[in-house]
């Protein structure tokens, strides 16, 4: 049985880092999914893949794939660097501006 481990990064309706802090073993789906005829749904016959496990530290995930013999795989985050403007936003209303204000 194999599996990922990962720390989720944050999704685009998201402005700050809330859900991104804990590691996540999602299972490696172990058969295709099949597209009923009838309704046009998505199933699968692997159970494993409705398994989301989520742990405070990578430690702990890999702890625990080693416990019950998962053979799991690290993906480390990339990490982004801070935007940070020397005037922040209150820059962009400054009175004192060098030039006039465009959209």
């Amino acid at each position: 049985m194999r599996a990922r481990i990962y720390q989720p990064a944050r999704n685009a309706m998201q402005s700050g880092t809330a859900k991104t802090r804990q590691w996540v073993l999602d299972y490696v789906p172990a058969s295709a999914r099949s597209v009923d005829p009838l309704m046009g749904w998505t199933s699968s016959s692997d159970m494993n893949s409705q398994v989301r496990l989520r742990f405070d530290s990578k430690e702990e995930a890999l702890a625990y794939a080693e416990r019950h013999g998962i053979d799991a795989v690290v993906r480390e985050p990339q990490r982004r660097a801070a935007n940070i403007r020397a005037g922040g936003y209150g820059e962009n209303f400054a009175t004192n501006r060098r030039g006039p204000w465009t959209h």
